[in-house]
């Protein structure tokens, strides 16, 4: 089999756990694209507001979202990666998230593009 994933959902797996991280995965494994790789990772400096999770995708600008909880927010951020995934650039404005996440976002990075060098 063939692996597809060229986009990652990170998952801190710190503040509330291995465990915690564990559900988070498995919930997101039944609804998103298997273009994400599902990532458990350390400390991603969200401990006010656990769990962390982050999106990225290839030239696309990346998110932060924190107090991400299975139950109530899977839907959420199932959605919002459909949309991430089918944005060129990945951006967009909090009314084009999920309502649940309006107020879980904690970054927006923009898009990693190494400089040329002339």
């Amino acid at each position: 089999m063939t692996n597809t994933s060229d986009h990652s959902i990170l998952i801190c797996a710190t503040c509330k756990g291995p465990g915690a991280a564990r559900e988070l995965r498995a919930a997101l494994a039944e609804r998103v694209s298997n273009r994400f790789a599902l990532r458990a990772v350390d400390c991603m400096a969200g401990c006010e507001r656990p769990i962390a999770v982050g999106l990225q995708g290839p030239g696309k600008t990346q998110y932060l979202f924190g107090e991400i909880e299975a139950q109530a927010d899977i839907e959420a951020i199932a959605c919002f990666a459909r949309q991430f995934l089918a944005s060129d650039t990945g951006w967009s404005t909090a009314s084009e998230r999920p309502e649940r996440l309006y107020d879980k976002t904690l970054a927006r990075l923009p898009a990693y593009r190494p400089e040329v060098k002339t």
